[in-house]
């Protein structure tokens, strides 16, 4: 298995320059923590669409690897499939292999948790089976994120969501934060969906401060691997057992003190605790 590291919280301007300023140190000090291989959300193609040379420049200048893209599926089913194929094109221009998504949100003022809803489901799996479809072709495999605060979330919603989109297009990127908000057991989720399962985000939970949290501020209580109580060395061996052997991405989205320095408490925690 891979460690990467996601770089996406780096980049808190989007005028073009200085986010692709911002891009390059994400870049530079994950490599120098040793971080080998990268990630990013999807809106960095906007930097370098008339020009993608000039982010596997960049990624070569750095050394690192940029190995997944980060989408969001929105309602607006016509517009989600346009701007995801845009995505993956971007996607196999600059080498990367894996696109992840997620449902972009509910999109109203209502609760972040909400029933399974087999209508919104409906609308993800055929978005996801199109654009699937369509990233199989570019040789980009798609990995769909299960989230809090979206229509694909708890339990009922994966199960749902994966018996009605095909496994040869829609493959599974499990997050070992959203899972534990979604009070299911990160290792017992991989052994259920085994081969399916195609990448993988890791976070830590803060339990006791998860247990005070209510709505949105749930996502609040993620941590630096080994700040909480996810019990990462059953997560390693559970992907282990079902024969995964690929990308184990760090991502914390409000890093406790900053980027590097959770970036670096992660990176000590995989070497020690799980030799990776």
């Amino acid at each position: 298995m891979k460690a990467a590291y996601t770089g996406w919280t780096w980049i808190t301007n989007r005028e073009p320059e200085a986010a692709k300023n911002q891009l390059k140190q994400a870049f530079q000090e994950c490599k120098f923590l040793g971080y080998d291989t990268v990630e990013n959300f999807a809106f960095i193609r906007d930097y370098y669409a008339d020009d993608p040379q000039a982010l596997v420049d960049l990624t070569k200048e750095c050394g690192v690897d940029l190995v997944n893209l980060y989408g969001h599926f929105t309602f607006d089913v016509e517009e989600a499939i346009r701007i995801a194929k845009e995505q993956i094109d971007f996607c196999a221009a600059v080498g990367v292999k894996w696109y992840n998504c997620q449902n972009a949100g509910f999109g109203d003022d209502g609760p972040s948790e909400r029933p399974t809803n087999p209508e919104m489901l409906d609308k993800m799996c055929y978005v996801a089976n199109t654009v699937g479809a369509y990233a199989k072709e570019k040789g980009v495999t798609l990995c769909f994120h299960p989230h809090y605060g979206t229509c694909v979330f708890w339990q009922s919603d994966i199960d749902y969501f994966a018996e009605h989109t095909n496994p040869d297009y829609v493959s599974f990127c499990f997050d070992t934060a959203h899972t534990t908000l979604a009070g299911m057991d990160p290792a017992a989720l991989i052994r259920q969906y085994g081969s399916r399962v195609a990448y993988m985000h890791l976070k830590d939970v803060d339990t006791y401060a998860l247990s005070k949290a209510e709505g949105r501020d749930k996502m609040g209580t993620f941590r630096a691997l080994g700040h909480g109580t996810v019990n990462f060395p059953a997560v390693k061996a559970a992907l282990e057992e079902v024969g995964f052997d690929g990308v184990l991405c760090v991502e914390l989205d409000r890093p406790e003190v900053c980027n590097f320095h959770s970036a670096e408490v992660s990176r000590i925690y995989l070497r020690d605790v799980l030799g990776i």
